[in-house]
């Protein structure tokens, strides 16, 4: 299943602080991330269900969107 999440991660020092909590969430996950969209899109693909409330954290916020 693809998951298409609104970020707060807007720089690259919150990319790569990001990056690292992601590498221990869902280390079985491919994701990405699209800085360039105005919604700073976190796009996974996942086997597991993932939810927002999953991925909340102190570097970033993110909203799933539909």
């Amino acid at each position: 299943m693809i998951y298409v999440f609104k970020t707060t991660v807007d720089s690259k020092s919150k990319l790569e602080s990001a990056s690292k909590i992601l590498h221990e969430l869902l280390p079985d996950c491919q994701w990405n991330f699209d800085l360039e969209d105005c919604d700073n899109i976190l796009r996974i693909e996942s086997d597991i269900e993932i939810s927002e409330i999953m991925l909340q954290n102190d570097i970033f916020n993110c909203i799933e969107l539909e």
